[in-house]
């Protein structure tokens, strides 16, 4: 479930906390972990400083100063939890990263094990996993948007979702960027024109920086690197708002299926 909001906010977060901090100890529990790289790979980043974290679209990214890069995907129900290094372990850790000279691990748990871990070496962002990915919802111009949907006659959500042609996005900020620019996600995204696109595009980067601002939004499983909740839940226009009047016209939110997802919309605000 985290999406870029929910990313951004974990990186802000362990930027004031593990930046500077070498790694000590990484102790992996295979078992639980989705991962392309060897245990033995992994705790090659023992005894790197962690000098810089970024994102990149859904992914965080970890970079050490032994020339590492741990790329982290947490999914449905990932989280990356600071803790007293003394804490005990429990069935939902991945894994715990434990730092020298400081009191404090990070814990990467998941409770339905669908995220995932990777290291890479060096630290361009442009290679392995992160090769494929598109642009960055909440750096793409508005140039590159419109040309982005006048090439594909796909579903506009189906387009937004897919992390190849923009990186960020899911669910719940596609839906609330969708009903705030009044588009069906049904509308193929090359029948969309300018001042839609224009509007489209101003929601998205509004919706995503509101969000970021909230500390993203916690609808079921999401807390930051405090094990804090967002609070951006609480301004959702239409998602998980089945049945619970528009704020805008008073009709009935619907619940469709759109390309196999769930999808949330206004019949009115919103009509094909």
């Amino acid at each position: 479930m985290p999406e870029l909001p929910e990313v951004e906010t974990m990186v802000v977060g362990l930027r004031e906390s593990v930046l500077g901090q070498r790694v000590r100890r990484v102790r992996v529990f295979c078992d639980r972990l989705r991962c392309q790289t060897s245990p033995a790979e992994l705790r090659k980043v023992q005894g790197g400083r962690v000098i810089g974290l970024s994102r990149k679209g859904k992914f965080l990214l970890f970079h050490l100063s032994n020339g590492s890069m741990l790329v982290f995907h947490l999914r449905m129900t990932g989280k990356l939890l600071l803790v007293p290094s003394d804490n005990p372990l429990t069935k939902r850790d991945r894994l715990r990263l434990d730092f020298s000279d400081w009191g404090w691990a990070l814990s990467f748990e998941d409770t339905r094990r669908f995220g995932s871990l990777d290291v890479l070496d060096g630290w361009g962002s442009g290679s392995g996993l992160l090769k494929e990915l598109g642009p960055d919802a909440l750096l793409i111009d508005l140039a590159a948007f419109r040309e982005l949907l006048a090439d594909s006659h796909r579903p506009v959500k189906a387009l937004l979702l897919d992390q190849r042609a923009i990186a960020g996005l899911g669910n719940i900020y596609v839906d609330e960027s969708l009903h705030r620019a009044g588009v069906h996600p049904l509308t193929p995204a090359a029948e969309i024109g300018a001042p839609q696109a224009r509007r489209l595009h101003t929601a998205m980067h509004k919706i995503l920086r509101k969000a970021i601002d909230c500390h993203g939004s916690s609808v079921s499983d999401y807390r930051d690197s405090n094990n804090r909740p967002g609070s951006f839940q609480k301004h959702h226009l239409v998602y998980q708002r089945s049945g619970e009047p528009c704020t805008t016209c008073g009709e009935s939110i619907e619940h469709i299926r759109v390309c196999g997802r769930g999808t949330h919309i206004c019949p009115i605000c919103q009509k094909r």
